[in-house]
């Protein structure tokens, strides 16, 4: 437990000193009006108040990964207990921040137009396709997986195949990410997300205290070291970073954090909408991970469960520790944190298709079509998913890839503005050259990849995260002496 104590003084002591600095380098005006105040249209750019923002963001940041990918992660070990901390306050929480200030700052543009305006045409062209298929397979996964977790925990069926109770399941939550990607945000989102919220909390609160209340064995770094220690023989350098990537850098997050943007009433909220509340995120992950390790070591898991069934263990760990009642409404706050992601993903998909292609939003026509093209395509991506024997598995992992590449984008991007700004654009470039390592390494080993020899795909990728850095480098010199965006 001491281990785990000591990630989470990292966690809370890590994100005020450095959330503190990115605030102070970012310098948030107290009288600059935002996207929502001067671009007010009543669907898209609402002005919410910030504890409102806040939730929204948390919803939407939040889906299984710091649920799921925490309870696979902690195979590794009680490494997982500081790399997620110190991850996500120098990592996640500093790239979603920036990605909502700079769109704040930029008339709530989303990540295609900000990797447009600062990393140019050329790469805009490849990430706008990338990122709209990430966001579609994140529609995809959270129908699947919150679908499939009612039916067999809360309904008692059976989710293993696409019967009526799990169609029936999955149209209801169809209907409402339709309803939420046509809608304006506040008519929606904005009503129903205090309800989630509250789920999520005690959701999230529960399984924390649990874990002390229940006395869960913990294993300390110490008693483990910091040797690859994952049962099933996967290498820590790239699978952890992939696997938990949802509580420590997300690469959604920034699309999400874009959003938002067009609800911000002030600046100076950012830090509570955009840091803190990717922190509470690590603060979910964290809880996820230690009762992942506190049910192997009672007894009450196996490690074959939590790396190959890992959506059943939160069901299994959510009643040993809660009880029925306190269990249902557990498993009932993940499968909200999944739901909460899926509806605005879909809706930013739409932002960001209607922008690329210059399709006016107000019309209501324009609007339900593009709707309705999206949702066909995700009904179809689901339909093989469900069907296929390793539809899901192979969906995760291209889910999982494309999530910490969209990240090396993102962090490219705050890179060139922070050098535009006089900035210490190495905070953006660390990460992102951390993270382009992790992504090169995987596609280069991983059977979906290339299927290289991991020594080989260890040297190349130490290639590709040095012309990385060196790519963003120059190019952030030669224009930092260009007029300054804001």
């Amino acid at each position: 437990m001491i281990t785990f104590i000591i990630g989470l003084v990292i966690l809370i002591g890590g994100a005020a000193a450095y959330g503190a600095f990115c605030e102070h380098v970012m310098k948030p005006s107290s009288s600059a009006q935002t996207p929502a105040i001067k671009l007010r249209d009543g669907v898209d750019f609402v002005p919410m108040n910030k504890w409102k923002n806040c939730l929204i963001e948390l919803l939407n940041i939040a889906g299984t990964g710091p649920v799921l990918g925490p309870i696979q992660g902690i195979l590794f070990g009680p490494i997982a207990f500081i790399t997620i901390p110190i991850g996500c306050v120098i990592g996640g929480a500093f790239h979603d921040y920036m990605s909502g200030m700079i769109s704040l700052r930029n008339n709530g543009e989303q990540m295609p137009a900000l990797v447009k305006r600062f990393l140019g045409g050329g790469v805009y062209s490849v990430y706008n396709i990338f990122v709209c298929l990430l966001i579609l397979l994140v529609g995809t996964v959270f129908i699947y997986t919150p679908g499939d977790l009612f039916v067999a925990h809360i309904l008692k069926g059976d989710a293993s195949t696409l019967s009526t109770e799990v169609i029936t399941v999955y149209g209801v939550i169809f209907a409402y990410y339709l309803l939420a990607t046509l809608l304006p945000i506040d008519k929606i989102i904005g009503r129903v997300y205090p309800i989630f919220g509250a789920i999520l909390l005690l959701s999230a609160v529960g399984i924390f205290f649990g874990l002390f209340i229940n006395g869960y064995p913990l294993t300390e770094l110490w008693e483990a070291g910091v040797a690859n220690v994952h049962p099933f023989g996967e290498n820590f350098i790239p699978i952890f970073f992939i696997t938990v990537a949802c509580g420590i850098t997300s690469g959604f997050h920034s699309t999400q954090a874009t959003l938002i943007a067009r609800s911000v009433t002030r600046e100076q909220h950012g830090r509570l909408i955009y840091y803190n509340t990717m922190i509470a995120e690590g603060f979910i992950a964290m809880s996820w991970a230690g009762a992942a390790m506190g049910a192997v070591n009672a007894g009450i898991a196996t490690n074959e469960n939590l790396f190959k069934q890992a959506a059943v263990v939160v069901g299994i760990i959510a009643q040993d520790m809660l009880g029925s009642v306190g269990g249902m409404v557990a498993v009932l706050g993940v499968i909200v944190l999944a739901i909460t992601s899926g509806d605005t993903a879909l809706r930013s998909l739409r932002l960001m298709i209607a922008d690329a292609l210059h399709i006016d939003n107000k019309k209501k026509t324009n609007t339900l079509i593009l709707a309705l093209i999206i949702f066909a395509v995700v009904a179809f991506v689901l339909y093989y998913a469900k069907t296929d024997k390793s539809g899901f598995a192979l969906l995760w992992r291209y889910f999982s890839w494309a999530n910490e590449t969209i990240a090396v984008f993102a962090f490219a991007m705050i890179a060139v503005y922070m050098f535009k700004n006089g900035m210490p654009y190495l905070m953006a470039i660390i990460p992102g050259t951390f993270y382009m390592y992790m992504v090169s390494t995987y596609i280069l080993h991983a059977p979906i990849g290339f299927g290289l020899s991991y020594t080989l795909s260890y040297i190349l990728a130490a290639v590709c995260a040095a012309l990385y850095a060196t790519a963003i480098i120059r190019f952030g010199k030669s224009v930092s002496s260009s007029r300054n965006l804001r």
